[in-house]
């Protein structure tokens, strides 16, 4: 497959997820239909093709995209939709004033934190879907930078770089009551320790921000 080119989805089965959250020791269970998600995460290549620019020019097209906000996401989502003929699923409102998410739609999504953790898990019940240095790029094996996707180990689902590479967004606020519009973001990137990348890791991050180990994957709902 040509990653710098297009997207390829894997079929996510149905089941059950727990979340948790290490700051308020909270932990709640969500119940997942089945959906689809990228193997990979969005590339360089990719981003470049379907919004018409490009992101850290001479960068490889093969490495996964970072400094991209969640906005920026969320809106290539829905030109990757048009591409492809597909309902965009997010209504946006002007100038970063809101999004909303039309369920309906079977166009490009960022995936839910359930669902990225369920993927993540593929089935495992530990802190990772197998030895960490096989399927992550983290700080003690990345020499301190990026790597192309799809140079560890998949998932027992055939989904890559999980955890380690870049952090991902998801659609999900973090804590709206303490954190206002924060957005979830999981798996850990290059730059963290080894306890960062375990499948349960929550960050959170502004969604107009832009830093250079946040990346992400994307998402459609199955009909």
């Amino acid at each position: 497959m040509d990653m710098g080119a297009d997207i390829g989805t894997v079929a996510v089965p149905p089941g059950r997820v727990t979340l948790s959250d290490r700051r308020t020791r909270r932990s709640w269970p969500v119940e997942l239909g089945p959906y689809r998600l990228s193997a990979f995460q969005v590339t360089r290549g990719l981003y470049a093709r379907i919004t018409g620019g490009g992101t850290e020019p001479g960068g490889p097209c093969r490495a996964p995209v970072s400094e991209v906000s969640w906005w920026d996401a969320v809106r290539f989502c829905n030109t990757l939709s048009h591409r492809d003929g597909l309902a965009p699923a997010y209504v946006l409102h002007g100038d970063d004033e809101g999004v909303e998410w039309d369920a309906s739609a079977d166009g490009y999504r960022l995936p839910t934190e359930a669902e990225w953790e369920h993927a993540c898990r593929a089935g495992t019940d530990g802190p990772r879907y197998g030895p960490l240095d096989e399927i992550a790029w983290h700080r003690g094996n990345s020499a301190d930078r990026v790597h192309d996707v799809g140079g560890r180990e998949p998932n027992a689902w055939g989904l890559y770089d999980m955890l380690g590479n870049v952090w991902e967004w998801c659609w999900d606020l973090y804590d709206p009551e303490v954190y206002g519009t924060y957005r979830v973001l999981r798996g850990g990137g290059w730059f963290d320790e080894r306890w960062s990348c375990r499948a349960s890791v929550r960050r959170r991050s502004h969604p107009t921000f832009r830093v250079d180990d946040v990346g992400f994957r994307v998402a459609r709902s199955s009909a």
